[in-house]
């Protein structure tokens, strides 16, 4: 597997539930931002030319926006809250992978993003809304924009009930874990690495492993307890071409392993230090969790 600890990181964040909600906020408070200072640096709006843009008054900005913000928080905790309980009595029947999945839905993210960063938006927005007679000021763009994305947060409320309906269905179940399978097939053993080309037959490479290796070689062992997510085989292929040597993999992917016990074995003529270093080189290439 190339890049084993880039992929891990990317692993662990698209199984989250904050990094994309988190960039939908930010995304939010920016454009926050930016539809006040067109109201404020605009002399004449942008929502006096639209016919259904909002264009009322202080008291009833403040309205509409505190009940944006209220609805959006209430709809999130109590639809993924009901989903939740939902993927609970479905695990029990499918696997706890199943709430795995759910999580990795990106999909599932973008809808909890979308609430958040509407909540987020309607609070940045509200916060200028003056209603001093000398001083009133009513953000009608910005007010509009949120109208704008309560609405499209219900168009993602129904498809959240309708995608969190569909995914706990045992056909979605069983293709969700065939296309899981196929992925890490291809990522943690790719073709290129131990299979033998038409013009080298399998046995012509099997003889060319030296009798003696057991004897000569050096055990690299592993230096954390876990399960071995992946290795990097492109970068143990380059170290193995650069110094001649010959590497045996002990333990794949997937296993546990134990601290301090072998994991890669590797022919050595003499202990320099470039050898020393292409196994350090090894151990952190080897990723666990």
């Amino acid at each position: 597997m190339k890049y084993p600890k880039f992929a891990k990181l990317w692993d662990s964040l698209h199984s989250s539930f904050w990094f994309v909600p988190t960039l939908m906020v930010m995304l939010a408070i920016a454009l926050s931002f930016i539809t006040i200072w067109i109201d404020h640096n605009q002399k004449v709006t942008i929502v006096e030319k639209i016919d259904w843009a909002y264009s009322l008054g202080p008291s009833g900005s403040r309205a509409i926006l505190s009940t944006i913000a209220g609805s959006m928080v209430t709809v999130a905790t109590t639809a993924f809250s009901i989903t939740i309980v939902a993927l609970q009595l479905a695990s029990s029947q499918f696997g706890p992978r199943l709430l795995r999945n759910f999580m990795q839905d990106t999909g599932n993210q973008i809808v909890l993003g979308t609430f958040i960063s509407t909540f987020v938006y309607s609070l940045m927005v509200l916060r200028t809304v003056n209603g001093v007679e000398k001083d009133e000021f009513v953000p009608h763009l910005a007010v509009t924009i949120g109208i704008a994305l309560a609405i499209a947060s219900v168009g993602v409320l129904i498809y959240f009930i309708h995608h969190s309906a569909s995914s706990i269905q045992v056909n979605q179940v069983i293709k969700q874990v065939g296309n899981d399978l196929d992925v890490a097939i291809d990522r943690l053993f790719p073709e290129k690495i131990g299979r033998s080309t038409l013009n080298q037959p399998q046995e012509k490479s099997l003889a060319a492993i030296p009798t003696d290796f057991d004897q000569f070689s050096c055990p690299i062992k592993t230096i954390f307890s876990g399960y071995i997510q992946g290795i990097d085989d492109n970068q143990l292929m380059q170290i193995a071409t650069d110094n001649n040597l010959l590497f045996w993999v002990q333990q794949r992917p997937g296993r546990f392993v134990i601290r301090r016990i072998p994991h890669l074995a590797g022919t050595v003529t003499t202990m320099s230090k470039i050898v020393l270093s292409s196994c350090s080189r090894i151990q952190h290439n080897t990723n666990f969790c």
